[in-house]
């Protein structure tokens, strides 16, 4: 009995031993290496998980050809993203444009233990009724198809991130920040190629629900403010997911912070929790990963 428990306690010590040299030897080696290194490591690190990561920023953005792509969108996939700790606001924009209906969707919100914002634009092949939105898969716009788009995410006052781009789907995560979707102001601004376009979003942006006051339109361009409406009802397994995924949030997002603690900068802590905990660096980039499960079970045909 006596040698059983000493021998735990000297493979708890040796353990102890082998993890505090392995982690001074990764704050040493991540130390040595200049910020250019970092930034290039880093994105050859997030590249196949369909991420850049923008060192000037400090957050992770989306890549035009990220394999998230093939997976398209469809209305399931908000409603399946509070099970995996997604708990954000959302505001779809419906419009038929030249023979297809279009959808261009906002969110803002909470992504595990990032804060981050999406707009996304997508189309059904063909014209689409207002009853059957839920139930149809959209494709993500092609190449040609994609808009210049832009975001500003602010929390309360305070500027979180800032980020434009042609694309098909627009986003950007901040690493380490925990929020809640009613605090965040997503203020967004796409440029569409015609008159056309441009008036058909408008219209489909008024029936979301958007304020004559919280728009504005230049030339080609709409700008607008997501708030987000916080008398927006969910169902009791809805909420009970939302609320209990931002608890989990909230505590991983400070478990991150402590694990990392030896490093204030974000590529620093992600490439020691890269070089410390493997496990956790992927469960870190596997956002909007339910969106390939959903699929297979969702199908094209809604």
């Amino acid at each position: 009995m006596y040698y059983l428990l000493f021998a735990l306690l000297l493979a708890a010590l040796l353990s102890c031993i082998f993890f505090h040299c392995r982690r001074k030897k990764i704050i040493c080696k991540i130390n040595s290496m200049d910020c250019r290194t970092k930034c290039c490591l880093l994105n050859e690190l997030v590249y196949p998980f369909g991420y850049d990561f923008h060192c000037d920023g400090g957050f992770f953005s989306s890549t035009w050809d990220a394999p998230q792509k093939q997976a398209g969108y469809t209305w399931l996939y908000d409603y399946m993203a509070p099970r995996f700790q997604m708990v954000f606001d959302s505001l779809p924009v419906y419009f038929d444009y030249r023979g297809r209906t279009w959808l261009i969707e906002f969110w803002k919100g909470q992504y595990g233990i990032n804060t981050g914002a999406e707009i996304g634009i997508y189309h059904a092949d063909t014209i689409i009724p207002e009853r059957e939105y839920k139930n149809t898969w959209f494709s993500c716009a092609e190449e040609q198809e994609m808009l210049s788009c832009s975001f500003l995410l602010c929390n309360g006052e305070n500027e979180c991130i800032r980020n434009s781009g042609c694309h098909w789907w627009l986003t950007a995560f901040l690493v380490g920040y925990f929020s809640r979707p009613s605090c965040l102001t997503l203020d967004a601004c796409i440029c569409f190629p015609n008159r056309e376009m441009l008036s058909a979003f408008v219209d489909g942006l008024r029936r979301a629900g958007c304020r004559k006051d919280d728009m504005s339109i230049k030339g080609l361009s709409v700008c607008f403010v997501f708030r987000g409406d916080p008398d927006t009802k969910y169902n009791l397994i809805t909420r009970f997911f939302r609320r209990f995924s931002q608890w989990k949030n909230c505590i991983f997002c400070k478990l991150y912070l402590w694990v990392t603690r030896p490093f204030f900068c974000t590529e620093d802590r992600i490439l020691y929790l890269y070089y410390y905990l493997p496990a956790a660096f992927r469960k870190l980039l596997r956002l909007r990963r339910f969106n390939k499960h959903c699929h297979k079970h969702y199908g094209k045909g809604g």
